[in-house]
């Protein structure tokens, strides 16, 4: 009997429940392209434009920093930012648990950085964090080292499946290294720059805006740690810091660097500090300090020594402030170089008992002798004379201290820069009255020290001191700085027989300036030994030993201020310990900026009288 015939399902309702089932898949599929290429196109663009498209800062070229005949003292090399994309670290990207230990672990010796730290920068506890920065101006030998030893293991992962390229996720980004060419060499003035970038002090710090310029931006798409060349990028360039020219001359500025130093070292002193000046122009040709520090290295550097003590320090003057005394007692005609003045051993005054620094029976000088001499009673006497009471000479004695500039800003606009401490003339104490005529009792710097005696020399005219001759844009055009204030203090006449007088002081044999002369040269000088407020205990504790003066005394060109803080070995005199470093100084002014001798006589002023 044959089998009986199969019989075939109809297939049309089987064909239309597949044509159904391909319908709805196809209109999942529209759905969701209209959805992504309509309803949410621009989100998903923007994510893909986030994930595809990297933007990096362009440092700008910070402006280079010379002196005042062009000698590079501060200059910027090529450097690099080390950064890295945290993302291109996950595990779905590498493929391992350990990518960032393994990566901080090829880096650490090569950045000189702990392991943990780079860890913890490439694993951050914000996940979709794409930018960190590992380390700042590195060399470019240090990125050529990690950029190498980025493309062998790129090479190795691309035969080895096994090995992961766990530096593919960082990158460097093109900036600069700010290089101190001369070390330590007026450091103080300099300054330095921060990790940020910034000036940190001194000059870098003042004209920070100036030498910064402006940074630039670059975007471009990248995959895999690498740009898309085809794809294309846009720039905004940077602008490049202006350069900025110093009135500092950096032979002069070594000389008067090296010869505190040497000091300091001898005295085993605090510190101190050189200032020499242009007495016509007001510019500074040398600010040095020591202790000082090289910028190059502030791992190094002690925190104490990295200002500029020479605009920052406050502290009393001693006889050098005798200057401004003598210039109110002639300005005011109270008296003149060859009024007889009787000085006894001691002077009671208020409620003490004044004295000279050395014991002596009753001294005959002139006014001239009283300064040659250096002589605290005789200068409490002149000044006494300033008025018909006390309340009175304190009155002007006061107006002419703040003429010279003290208690006010000397106009530098150098940071940190302090003004001193004058209280008014009504509030001075009982012995102020007595101690501020020859320098005790008030406070300055040695910027504003050096300023008195240029005032003097320079006819008593007061210009304010300037360290900025100007600043050179990208474009080479020079904008020079703006001209300094210049206020008269004491009239010409007075400023000259202050000359004078200042002479007797380093050539009359009687004077205490001796050891400042210069073979050829006529010198005006003065000397100062004061006692000391310790800062740490704000007790008298030591002294401040000084000098300061111009030269030629007759046609004066150069200042300069020489201040030793606290010498605890052998003289602490200022005429012994900061004379020689005036002459040394002074001398090598003179021959670096060529100024002859005048070969006029010197007016020898008498020094003491016969009674």
């Amino acid at each position: 009997m044959p089998p009986p015939p199969i019989r075939l399902g109809r297939p049309r309702p089987r064909l239309r429940l597949v044509g159904l089932a391909l319908t709805l898949v196809m209109l999942a599929f529209v759905v969701r392209l209209l959805q992504v290429q309509a309803v949410d196109a621009s989100a998903y663009a923007a994510k893909a434009e986030q994930n595809r498209y990297v933007v990096h800062t362009i440092a700008a070229d910070r402006g280079g920093i010379t002196d005042r005949n062009g000698v590079a003292l501060a200059i910027s090399e090529n450097a690099y930012d080390i950064t890295a994309d945290p993302t291109m670290f996950a595990v779905k990207q590498l493929k391992i648990d350990d990518g960032p230990e393994q990566a901080a672990a090829l880096l650490a010796p090569i950045l000189n950085q702990d392991q943990a730290t780079i860890v913890k920068k490439l694993r951050p506890e914000n996940k979709l964090s794409r930018y960190t920065r590992l380390a700042t101006r590195q060399t470019p030998q240090v990125w050529k080292q990690i950029r190498d030893l980025k493309a062998a293991l790129a090479k190795k992962a691309g035969t080895d499946k096994n090995t992961a390229n766990v530096l593919a996720g960082v990158f460097a980004d093109p900036s600069s290294q700010r290089v101190y060419p001369n070390g330590d060499l007026a450091a103080g003035v300099l300054g330095w720059v921060n990790a940020d970038g910034r000036g940190g002090g001194g000059i870098e710090q003042e004209l920070n805006k100036q030498l910064s310029g402006k940074d630039g931006k670059i975007r471009y798409a990248q995959s895999g740690g690498r740009e898309v060349p085809t794809v294309g990028s846009t720039e905004t360039p940077a602008v490049p810091g202006s350069d900025a020219e110093l009135t500092i001359d950096r032979d002069i500025q070594w000389a008067a660097q090296n010869a505190i130093t040497q000091q300091v070292r001898k005295s085993r002193a605090d510190r101190g500090y050189v200032i020499v000046q242009d007495t016509r122009t007001g510019e500074i040709l040398a600010m040095a300090n020591s202790p000082g520090f090289d910028p190059n290295d502030l791992a190094k550097a002690d925190g104490e020594a990295m200002g500029n003590a020479a605009v920052q320090d406050a502290y009393e003057p001693g006889s050098t402030a005798k200057v401004m005394s003598m210039a109110a007692v002639l300005e005011e005609n109270a008296a003149t170089p060859l009024t007889h003045v009787v000085v006894p051993n001691r002077l009671h005054r208020g409620d003490r008992l004044f004295q000279d620094d050395v014991d002596h029976d009753t001294w005959y000088l002139t006014l001239n002798g009283v300064l040659a001499k250096s002589s605290n009673i005789g200068t409490i006497l002149a000044t006494g004379q300033l008025g018909r009471t006390q309340q009175e000479a304190n009155k002007a004695l006061y107006s002419y201290l703040r003429k010279f500039g003290i208690g006010t800003s000397t106009g530098l606009g150098f940071p940190g820069e302090t003004r001193g401490i004058l209280a008014p003339s009504g509030k001075w104490s009982t012995s102020q009255q007595y101690t501020i005529p020859f320098g005790q009792g008030f406070s300055l710097s040695a910027m504003q020290a050096a300023s008195v005696y240029s005032t003097i020399a320079n006819g008593g005219v007061r210009i304010e001191p300037t360290l900025v001759r100007g600043t050179e844009g990208a474009d080479g055009r020079f904008t020079p700085a703006p001209q300094p204030k210049k206020t008269r203090v004491v009239s010409e006449k007075t400023a000259a027989t202050l000359a004078q007088m200042l002479e007797s002081v380093v050539d009359d044999e009687q004077g205490t300036g001796i050891r400042a002369r210069i073979p050829g040269y006529r010198v005006a000088g003065k000397t100062g030994t004061a006692n000391r407020v310790d800062p740490a205990t704000g007790r008298y504790r030591g002294y401040t030993s000084s000098f300061a003066g111009f030269a030629p005394a007759d046609n004066p060109r150069i200042t300069v201020y020489c201040a030793i803080q606290n010498a605890t070995s052998g003289s602490y005199y200022g005429g012994q310990i900061c004379g020689p470093i005036y002459k040394q100084v002074m001398e090598f002014a003179l021959k670096t900026l060529q100024v002859p001798p005048t070969g006029a006589k010197a007016a020898n002023l008498p020094v003491t009288y016969k009674p």
